[in-house]
């Protein structure tokens, strides 16, 4: 009981430490956690009012674009910042009772807030800004979300580790993170792609997870092709991997 409070006041700390590092004192850091994702969706909308006449769902290209990138943010900003949990607070590992796995649960604490806290504001601005009766289904949506941050977190934990231990997988994996955006579904339906190309988009689990966000703000949505049961399965086995290699770290995240 006694070492279950320690940790929970170690990450409580941290979290404090995170806020401040990350926004500090003034507004303008909460400002800009809520513009970066209002800009992306905004330069998308009008890329593509320019070019079609209707969204490929629905009838607001805003509310279609801020579906797809918020509900992929729940990932990408959560590895983006988890991926360098511990390299950030090195410093503080040299101290007995503060844990590596303490700071990645101070950042997914502060990041899941963040980022649900923008999608709030975001979308509800957006669902009010249009006038559309819009009649959420939040099972659709918190599983989404939920899948998405557990993912994320199972991904960062294994790079948490491997970028310590390999600098080069650091380049390799940015590489290969970077197109996700392109091929998850943001800005398109899974859908509309023709076989057997759909087949190869649906392999990522990323695609699942998008439509499954979008099906609680789209009743009409059949989202056909998605798989729930396999983002589970991916979801949890990158989870489960990355708890055993931080595990079996723990004497490189502290002194590597």
């Amino acid at each position: 009981m006694g070492c279950l409070t320690t940790h929970f006041r170690v990450v409580g700390a941290l979290l404090v430490r995170e806020m401040a590092t990350r926004f500090g004192s003034k507004p303008g850091g909460y400002v800009w956690a809520l513009l970066d994702p209002t800009a992306h969706i905004l330069l998308l909308t009008t890329i593509f009012q320019t070019i079609a006449h209707t969204p490929a769902l629905g009838t607001s290209f805003a509310l279609f674009f801020a579906t797809g990138y918020i509900a992929f943010q729940f990932y990408q900003a959560m590895t983006g910042y988890l991926n360098a949990a511990v390299k950030a607070n090195k410093a503080l590992l040299s101290y007995p009772n503060v844990a590596p796995i303490d700071a990645i649960v101070a950042r997914f604490v502060l990041q899941m807030g963040t980022t649900s806290l923008v999608a709030f504001i975001v979308l509800g601005t957006i669902v009010a800004t249009i006038g559309i009766d819009t009649s959420l289904h939040w099972p659709s949506i918190l599983e989404a979300v939920t899948l998405a941050c557990l993912f994320g977190l199972g991904v960062s934990m294994v790079n948490c580790v491997l970028f310590l231990k390999y600098p080069l997988y650091e380049q390799v994996f940015g590489i290969f993170n970077r197109p996700l955006f392109m091929i998850s579904g943001v800005f398109f339906l899974p859908d509309s792609i023709p076989t057997p190309y759909r087949e190869l988009v649906l392999i990522n689990p990323l695609v699942h997870i998008i439509m499954s966000f979008r099906q609680g703000f789209y009743p009409q949505y059949r989202a056909f092709g998605l798989d729930m049961s396999y983002v589970y399965g991916i979801a949890f086995m990158t989870l489960f991997s990355g708890m055993l290699v931080f595990t079996l770290s723990r004497k490189t995240l502290r002194n590597e």
